[in-house]
Formats: C-alpha cells, structure tokens, sequence
C-alpha cells in the first residue's frame, strides 16, 4: 500500500477573553467577542492552492483600480502579505471567496463555543476549585484535542500546520494537546493511532491553506456573532462538520452540523 499523507491548517476567531484586568465580565461586549471557535481545514493539494492565492495577490496588486488602497500597501502589512478576511476590502473578499469555493480538495471542520457557557464552567470551577484562576490558553487547549480526535489516524503522515498566537511559542503545549487527542480517540474507540504527526506554527503570509481556513472561519464567526450566514452558505460545498459543543438542548455533546445538516441563521434563532 502506498503511504498517504495529509494536510491540516488550524486557526481560531474571536478570543477566549472573559474577563477584563479589573476581573469583570466582558463576554459579549463591545471589542470582546460572545464566541470562540476554531478551524481546521483539510487541503489535497497545499502547494497548488498558494500557488493560486499568490497569483490571485499578484493580479490585484498589479490592477490600477486597487492604487493607494491602505491595505494593499507592504509597509502596512496586510493583504499587500497575505489575505486575511477581517482586513480585505470587500472586492478582494468576494474574490478570494470565489477561489475556495471553485477549488477542489478542501474539508472544514470546526468546534464553537458559546462563552455564556465557558463562564459558567469557569465559575463552577473557582467554587470547586479554591485558587482557581482563568487563562485564555486552557480555553483554546481543551478545544484543540476534541476538534483533532477523529483526525490523527487516517494516514501515515499528517502535517499540521497551527496559526501562530501571541508572541511566545507554544508548541509544547500543542504537542500536548495533540497527544491528548490521541488519547481521547483511543478510549472511545479502542483503535490505536500511528500517524507520523508533523507539527508547524506560522504566519498566514507563509502558508496559502492558513488564509483559506481564515476565510471559513470568518464566514462561520459571521452566522454566530451577526446573523449572516451567506458567506457560510457558499462555501458550504467543502464543510463536513461544525461542532456546536454549547446547544445542549437535546445532547450534552452539542449538536453536529455537516453536509446533510445544514447550518445557517435560522438553526441558530433559539439563542438570546
């Protein structure tokens, strides 16, 4: 059998802040997001897909009609580097958009938290937990071995390659993390994975597949934060799964949204 290899790109929207350095709830507010999620997106073909995001940069930069835009300038260090939804002009967004969804190869899947939740979590904790204290980190960790659990055992070789947080390096604790995973699928399933697990932490300027998992995740943090769900809906063709861990209405694991489940506003009317 000849050996097979993946490749996976992993990055987050919106922040696992709670409370601000007064100690103060500040979920939801203004500046602080009511949700935290993050990504993973499976790419076939990682060369070809950068190959095709650094031409689609190269024609914008090269187009008259993009002159002295702020962001396309390389000293501000911004689309001029790499595309990143939150900062692309809305022209740009739309054309990046129609590249993922005409290219073939690619599976999204991401898990959702609500942080009404994890701040409830957090105070059950502080009660259970005299000392306890909340850092944005543990929130990201927990998330990363559920999102990966069923991932690390299709293949001889996985690559995965983790958008760079802050300012420190945290591969050891992404280590850990993918090690628990591990762990995790082993006990529910009793299979044991071989994987030979390559793990990167870069820049999206570095990486085509970290500007596309961006674009998903700007689309998903769109439908949960505003309501919109459109851009979600046209890149719906590469989704096979989004975990919302927080709608326990029905199952304490959440619900699972995938190609015969579809996810869009009005699944989502239920929350305040």
């Amino acid at each position: 059998m000849p050996s097979t290899k993946r490749h996976y790109y992993i990055d987050e929207a919106g922040d696992g802040v709670l409370f601000n350095k007064r100690g103060r709830v500040i979920v939801g507010s203004e500046g602080n997001s009511r949700f935290f999620m993050i990504g993973l997106l499976r790419v076939e073909e990682p060369t070809r897909l950068e190959s095709e995001m650094a031409e689609l940069r190269r024609s914008i930069l090269s187009d008259p009609y993009f002159a002295d835009v702020p962001s396309l300038q390389p000293e501000n260090r911004k689309t001029a580097l790499a595309f990143h939804a939150k900062d692309d002009l809305p022209e740009i967004r739309k054309m990046v958009f129609d590249l993922l969804h005409d290219t073939m190869g690619l599976r999204f899947y991401a898990l959702v938290r609500d942080k009404k939740s994890v701040l409830a979590e957090v105070r059950r904790l502080e009660v259970k937990r005299p000392g306890y204290r909340y850092h944005p980190n543990e929130l990201y960790e927990r998330m990363v071995p559920r999102l990966l659990r069923d991932r690390l055992h299709k293949a001889d070789e996985i690559d995965i390659v983790f958008s760079q947080r802050g300012k420190k390096p945290r591969t050891q604790a992404l280590q850990q993390a993918i090690e628990k995973a591990r762990q995790n699928f082993y006990r529910k399933h009793k299979i044991k994975s071989d994987s030979s697990i390559n793990i990167s932490v870069g820049r999206p300027e570095k990486y085509g597949g970290l500007q596309a998992v961006d674009y998903f995740l700007w689309a998903l943090q769109r439908l949960y934060e505003r309501g919109e769900d459109r851009y979600l809906k046209y890149l719906w063709r590469h989704v096979r799964l989004v975990v919302d861990a927080d709608d326990r209405r029905e199952r304490g694991y959440g619900v699972y949204y995938g190609p015969t489940t579809p996810l869009n506003a009005a699944a989502l009317d239920w929350r305040e």
